[in-house]
Formats: structure tokens, sequence, C-alpha cells
């Protein structure tokens, strides 16, 4: 063997390796499913339970931002022709997210039980379910990986996790809607240049919900059926959102109907805000006939910090879901070309939450990445 045929099989065993570390470390985005469980025991050890309940948005917004930037960033693409093709069919992946889905529908019955048998203050009551709801949030990333998928068993779990948050038009309007749209005026969920994150939410709101519900008519329409039919999705997605609020009213009162609204809201905000920090500012360019230009890794923001990329499954290579949406979440690729995030999805989210930070962090690398062409920031 030549020394160059050496180095090579030594750097392809090397990639083999890092690999296969990273498809176990993917494990760590089961671990939003547990800390509510670890952080109740926790509280009650310590006698600071009201304390504990709020720990979930504590470990996701303080811990794992001071985590990620000791690990750093992720460096690793597979191989299209060696790895992608083998890790498209390994049945681990697709696994974790079907667990996923299965495990927090028992997290969200098991959390009534805990919240109903009076062991938190009032204030330890909302700070468990503003915990519930952040791993709730979470989950919508799950479903976010689901829907895109082909075959009926995905499609449907993410629906199914997406009802249970009360935002099953996300199923809708995200795939035929932002897909189409994404960083152009005509997409909800796109942020624009010095458009506050509090600016943002109530549209984003408002358009995602009503979009669906004009996307799935326009739909049934053309093939000849009736938008209030059996055949609406959304129809039956809502449907299982009012029976589980029922079914809580039904069994708890008043403390069950608060405890789902109240994790349903901080779930689907937490979408919107981590929608908002994904799109800030970018435009896809009007070409002469009328048309936006293709959409490309440019289009999104990236982020590629280790710890983030496994807890979100790869969520953060944003940019390259958006140019081939089909791809699985473990095949997705970091793209240089891209926009980049300074820190991870976890940091940035905080810092939406305070609009002169996030702008006076932001809006230079909006207007760097627009140099040239200013008529785009607005």
């Amino acid at each position: 063997m030549n020394p160059q045929q050496r180095t090579l099989d030594l750097t392809d065993a090397r990639r083999r390796i890092l690999l296969r570390l990273k498809k176990y470390s993917f494990l760590i985005a089961l671990l939003p499913l547990a800390l509510p469980l670890l952080l109740l025991r926790a509280g009650e050890a310590t006698g600071w339970i009201n304390l504990f309940a709020w720990g979930v948005p504590v470990v996701v917004f303080g811990i794992i931002p001071l985590l990620d930037l000791m690990l750093g960033q992720d460096a690793m693409n597979p191989d299209e022709e060696v790895d992608v093709p083998r890790m498209n069919l390994e049945r681990f992946y697709r696994a974790l997210t079907l667990g996923w889905v299965a495990a927090f529908t028992g997290l969200l019955v098991w959390g009534l039980f805990v919240l109903a048998d009076g062991r938190f203050s009032p204030l330890g009551g909302v700070g468990w379910v503003f915990s519930i709801g952040i791993v709730g949030g979470l989950g919508i990333n799950v479903a976010h990986e689901l829907i895109h998928k082909d075959g009926r068993l995905e499609t449907w779990a993410g629906g199914w996790l997406l009802a249970l948050v009360g935002y099953g038009g996300f199923k809708v309007e995200h795939i035929r809607g932002h897909h189409v749209h994404v960083s152009t005026p005509e997409d909800a969920s796109s942020s624009r240049y010095n458009q506050s994150l509090y600016q943002f939410l109530p549209q984003a709101y408002r358009r995602n919900f009503m979009n669906a519900w004009r996307l799935e008519a326009q739909k049934l329409t053309r093939k000849g059926h009736s938008p209030l039919s059996w055949r609406n999705e959304l129809i039956w997605w809502y449907g299982i959102t009012v029976l589980a609020l029922v079914a809580c009213t039904l069994g708890f009162g008043w403390l069950g109907a608060a405890y789902f609204l109240g994790q349903c809201f901080v779930a689907f905000t937490l979408l919107e805000i981590v929608n908002y920090l994904e799109h800030y500012g970018l435009h896809r360019r009007k070409l002469e006939n009328g048309r936006y230009e293709r959409t490309t890794p440019a289009h999104s923001w990236n982020s590629n910090y280790f710890l983030t990329n496994v807890f979100l499954f790869h969520l953060q290579r944003h940019s390259d879901h958006h140019a081939y949406a089909k791809r699985r979440y473990q095949v997705l690729r970091h793209h240089n070309v891209a926009p980049q995030l300074p820190a991870g999805y976890a940091t940035m989210v905080v810092l939406a939450l305070v609009p002169p930070l996030w702008m006076r962090i932001m809006n230079p690398r909006v207007e760097a990445y627009y140099q040239g062409e200013e008529h785009q920031l607005v």
C-alpha cells in the first residue's frame, strides 16, 4: 500500500468513527423528556421544589449555551456517496424521533397529574407549566422533522405531536406556505430587517393560522371537495387539540384547562421565536420576471455548535434544510457560504427577547451580508 492510500484509509476510518460517535450523541435529544422528572426529584431532595419547577428553561437557555461554547463547533459533514445512503436507511435515527413523540405524550399526561397533586405553590405551578411548554416547543422541532417525510407513520406522528401543543396548522402552513415563500414578504415566518420579536409574534400567530386554513381550502377545492369536509386534515388535528383540552378540563377542572392551554402557548411561542431568528433580515432577490430566486443555503441563518446540533436534531443546519427540504436530519450539512449566527439557537433565543441587544448584534451582520445591495434591507 502506498503512503497516499494509507492516508486516505486512515482518514476514511476516522470519519466513520466520528460519525458513529455523533450518531449516538443524538441520544442527547432525549434529555428534555427526562428533565422535568430529574428536576422534580432534585427539588424534592433539596426542599426547593418550586425553584426547580422552573429548571427546564434554566437548563435549555442557561446551561446549554455555556456548554456550546465549551464544546465548540461541529465540523462533521457526511460523505454524499459513502455515508448518506447508508445513514438514510438506519432505523436508529427514525426510532429516536418516533420514540420522542410517544414519550412526550406520556410526559404531557404525567405533568398534569404532578401539577394537580398540590405540591407546587402558585408560582411554582406556573414554572412547571412553563417547563413542560418548553419541552413541547422542542417537540415541535421533532414534529418538523417528521412532517417533511413521505411515510404516513412519520407524518401522522408529526401531526399528532403538533395537535398536543395546539399548533396543528403548522403541518400545512410550514410545508405549503413557509417553504414556498421563505425569505420573502409573503412569508409569515420570515422576520424582516429591524423588526423586533414583539412586532413579529402577533402577525406570525395570526398569519400562520389563517394561511393554513386558506392553503388547505385551496387544495380541497382544486380536488372538487368542500373545505368543510372530513378530508380537511386541519379539522382532524385541531379536533385532537379540542379533545385533549376537554379531557384535561373534565379530569382536572380549570387547572387542567390552564395547564393544557399554557403549555400550548409556551410551545408554539418558542417555535415562532426560532422562526424569527432563522431568517431575520434575509431576502430572496426578485428576478426580472417578477419571481423570486430559488431558495439556497444563503436564505437561512446557520449555526453549527455541536451540542445544540444534536440537542435539536440538526435544526441549526437550517440552510441545508431549506435548500434540500427532504433530507433527513442525520445527513444535513453545514455550509460555509450560508450566513452564520454568532452563537447557538439557545443563546439566540435569549438575545431575541431583548430587541435592542438583538439588533445591535444582528443588524451589522445583515448589513454586511447585503453590502452593495442595501435596497434589499427594506
